[in-house]
């Protein structure tokens, strides 16, 4: 592998021309064919195999039109104090609030609470239904501009009113202000890391058009493979941070051999052919992490990865290629001025150590200490994990500034905290003796259940072989008595079946977000060991050892375990929650510990391989275990803190957002791959290797004749480079020196 990649490197850096306009032809023609392309579908949260979504698609087949997903708002109005809503000039104000939403841009209805008995029992709080015939977050403009001109009437008028419901969703869009921040963070850190405007701006140029052409891509096939707009969030942001990560590796690689003293042909070839391995392997890592989402079983997830893989593909090729021939156009001024004289071969460890060597020497000489250390840190803030509860957090999670939070809390005081969550029991009656009778059994077990405090009457449809009962817990819908409570009404259903020959399903959105978390959590395992294995085979592979492997799959355990464990105690139980504008805590968002493993198991793993290949290029060519970790940190260190820097910062960026869902996976990715990168890579990878010295590179001799010799060390180089630099550069594929590509 690394002769075939030195030899891509050589032909990219001698054939830069070609190579770059060949990338933007591509970026142009993949920009048009996204400019032309239809719009993209819509994503619909599709939960397969789920009582909730057999529900809600047996509701849009037995009733037609009523949308059963469409989005609704609920005008909620407080009387001032000491007053009544019901009082006759409120009443007129409510009902001229409905009235001028009637007839509204996608309305389709509105129901005032008065002729709805939507009015508390003590007088003071009363809401409207109003319905669209649009999806949340697809909600016109003209139409929330309506229904907050509606709201703002009332309140002109003394009324409070306020606005929940999810006609107000906003439909999420790639890009924005976090990446235009993390691009500016990323710049002054590569800046710093190396000390040219040109060596920084290099990555960022490659990976911007790495992202442009992916999700150019994405667009383009929207329409043809159902790749929606959401599903370009998740490549958005890995395309972004790898695509930084895997330039940065092949720059400061290529630097290194310039200041051995090479020719910038050849630093450019040994550059692609050693770090490119490593970027190769740490994509395929990557790939793996994303591509397995789609063993969670949820449409919309495994798209989101699969979309993401591709765009990491992109990544490996624009490193392979676009970098090396965009370093021709650069050649030595990549360098600082002071440094472009060079140094002589083998002269890379003299002079001062730099802190990558000295923090190596440290672990070195304390190894049990600091591997003890990190992993009892770790395992300590993994601890709150273990009291893990997973969720969809709704409005009742926002901030208290929001209308939707502030509406939410108004109809928990007037109706009580189920209110905010009620469940939708759907009975299928067709081909039951007496419908009408199964229907009210049913209604009458569910209101005789503990937690139940009020049960609607039925509302057949024209058939009248299908009927809903809306049941009201006496709990939030974020609460763990409320799970219980769906759960104790499907444990009724069979007992129903078999007595009345109902069919009993349970839905609405606190049910469906239930079911949500359920399959969420029941996939995390089989995701884990899916992802976790295959990744382990492939290192196997790349490092031909064991043990290492399986060191980089716990280092990672024990960092994703202590990030849940920080989320869990700062979102969960509020420990310093106001710090970071927590007004509320709840559940943790049941995609977190999916997404989190997805996202931070490619870039602990990036971490991985591009640290421990080159500490076992070093072992490889001759040194002792201990001093082959201390190249590798001389050599890597520095820009492996820069890039889990860079992703530290953008990910934390988003902490400061409104939004608790997103401030939550900015927290936990934040500080997944700060512990992963810092604590896991820095501190337990050398002090273990220390530990293990050549038992760390021991493979058993049966797999010695089954693992294939990738080379991903580049040892084959040192025959091969030099031949091939007096051979003709005709392509990467040319004839090879004397040895063979080491695949």
């Amino acid at each position: 592998m690394a002769t075939f990649l030195y030899r891509l490197g050589r032909w990219s850096f001698l054939r830069r021309r070609l190579v770059t306009l060949l990338w933007v032809a591509l970026l142009a023609a993949v920009g048009a064919l996204a400019a032309k392309a239809p719009a993209a579908p819509d994503d619909g949260f599709a939960m397969p195999g789920t009582e909730a979504q057999k529900a809600f698609d047996l509701m849009d087949e037995r009733f037609p039109g009523a949308m059963s997903d469409g989005a609704s708002a609920r005008l909620v109005f407080v009387a001032p104090s000491g007053q009544k809503i019901t009082a006759a000039h409120n009443q007129e104000t409510v009902e001229k609030a409905v009235a001028e939403l009637a007839h509204g841009e996608q309305v389709v209805s509105a129901t005032g609470p008065f002729k709805a008995g939507a009015v508390s029992q003590d007088g003071t709080t009363a809401y409207a239904t109003v319905g669209y015939d649009a999806k949340p977050g697809k909600v016109g403009e003209g139409a929330t501009d309506a229904l907050k001109q509606a709201a703002q009437h009332a309140r002109d008028a003394g009324l409070t009113v306020d606005i929940g419901g999810t006609a107000l969703l906003e439909a999420g869009e790639a890009g924005g202000s976090a990446e235009a921040i993390g691009m500016a963070i990323s710049a002054v850190v590569l800046v710093i890391t190396f000390g040219s405007l040109l060596a920084a701006g290099l990555p960022l140029l490659t990976a911007v058009i790495g992202v442009g052409l992916g999700i150019g891509l994405i667009t383009a096939l929207g329409s043809t493979l159902g790749l929606s707009t959401t599903t370009s969030t998740l490549a958005m942001m890995l395309g972004l941070a790898v695509g930084i990560d895997y330039a940065v590796f092949i720059v400061s690689r290529y630097r290194a051999e310039l200041l051995d003293g090479h020719e910038p042909k050849e630093a450019a070839g040994r550059a692609v052919g050693t770090a490119g391995s490593a970027v190769v392997f740490a994509g395929l890592t990557v790939i793996i992490a994303l591509a397995g989402l789609s063993v969670v079983g949820i449409p919309i997830l495994a798209k989101m990865g699969l979309a993401a893989a591709g765009t990491v593909v992109v990544a490996v090729l624009v490193a392979l290629t676009l970098v090396p021939a965009l370093l021709g156009f650069i050649g030595k001024r990549v360098l600082p001025r002071k440094a472009r004289g060079g140094r002589p071969a083998g002269a890379a460890g003299g002079g001062r150590p730099n802190g990558g060597t000295r923090w190596a020497r440290f672990v070195l000489r304390r190894p049990v200490a600091v591997l003890l250390g990190g992993v009892v840190g770790l395992g300590v803030l993994a601890l709150p994990a273990l009291d893990l509860r997973l969720g969809l957090p709704g409005d009742e999670a926002k901030p208290t500034s929001t209308t939707q939070r502030r509406a939410y809390d108004h109809l928990s005081q007037g109706f009580g905290p189920g209110f905010n969550g009620p469940l939708t029991v759907l009975v299928d009656v067709k081909g039951a003796a007496d419908p009408k009778g199964s229907v009210q059994r049913v209604g009458d077990t569910v209101k005789a259940l503990p937690g139940v405090v009020a049960v609607t009457p039925a509302v057949f449809n024209q058939a009248g072989d299908t009927a809903m009962v809306t049941a009201m817990p006496a709990t939030g819908p974020s609460e763990a008595a409320t799970t219980d409570l769906v759960h104790a009404i499907r444990d009724q259903a069979p007992g129903l079946k078999s007595a009345t020959g109902a069919t009993v399903l349970v839905s609405g959105p606190t049910a469906m977000n239930i079911d949500v978390s359920q399959k969420l959590n029941d996939a995390l395992v089989p995701y884990l060991a899916v992802v976790v294995g295959l990744a382990v085979l492939l290192l196997l592979v790349v490092f031909r050892s064991v043990l290492v492997p399986v060191k980089a799959a716990v280092g990672f355990l024990l960092s994703v375990a202590a990030a849940l464990g920080a989320v869990v105690a700062v979102f969960q139980w509020g420990w310093l929650a106001e710090l970071i504008g927590i007004e509320q805590t709840g559940p943790v968002m049941s995609m977190m510990p999916i997404f989190m493993i997805g996202v931070v198991f490619g870039l602990a793993m990036d971490y991985e391989v591009f640290l421990v290949t080159r500490i076992r290029e070093a072992y490889v060519h001759g040194e002792e275990p201990g001093e082959a970790v201390v190249t590798g940190f001389r050599h890597n260190a520095r820009v492996v803190t820069a890039a889990a820097l860079i992703m530290v910062s953008v990910f934390a960026g988003f902490i400061g957002m409104n939004e608790p869902m997103i401030k939550m996976m900015g927290f936990g990715l934040a500080t997944a791959v700060a512990l992963d990168a810092f604590v896991v890579r820095m501190a337990i990878v050398p002090a273990a290797l220390a530990l293990l010295g050549r038992r760390a590179w021991w493979l058993p001799r049966p797999l010695e004749r089954i693992v294939p010799d990738v080379d991903v060390e580049g040892a084959r180089l040192r025959t091969a480079a030099p031949a091939a630099s007096a051979a003709p550069a005709d392509g990467p594929g040319a004839d090879s020196p004397r040895h063979s590509v080491g695949v």
